[in-house]
């Protein structure tokens, strides 16, 4: 199986598909949508649990305050504490998410042909010792 490069959907795309699907205008789904992703934010920033069955849960967990390493400079720095929001799958998207992609695979990008390095020239023949007129 070939790993594909994942589609960056846009609010703007799921509104059309949502419009089309429901016969709704595209003005009126994308205000519904605005709406639907204003409230998730109240709830979570309000420090509220948001559980959608079988989707999955989105929650705030705090985060305690720790020492870190800048990687480049490896300087240690001290990391704020702060509030995250974390999500957990539910059964139906970890399913959906396990299974075998069932749209079919768009072509790829032809991966080019390797580049061929050029190999080192050999080295000089070693040179043979003048002939000696010794007779040993």
């Amino acid at each position: 199986m070939t790993e594909r490069e994942p589609e960056t959907i846009t609010k703007k795309e799921l509104v059309n598909r949502i419009a089309d699907s429901t016969r709704q205008t595209k003005v009126v789904v994308k205000d519904i949508v605005q709406m639907f992703l204003d409230e998730v934010i109240a709830e979570l920033a309000a420090g509220n649990r948001l559980e959608f069955r079988d989707f999955g849960v989105f929650e705030v967990k705090d985060r305690a305050a720790r020492r870190a390493q800048n990687p480049r400079t490896l300087q240690k720095v001290q990391v704020p504490a702060k509030r995250v929001v974390k999500f957990k799958v539910g059964r139906i998207l970890r399913e959906r998410i396990g299974a075998e992609p069932e749209a079919p695979e768009r072509p790829t990008r032809p991966t080019p042909p390797p580049v061929a390095t050029p190999k080192p020239p050999p080295p000089p023949p070693t040179p043979k010792p003048p002939p000696s007129n010794s007779p040993f």
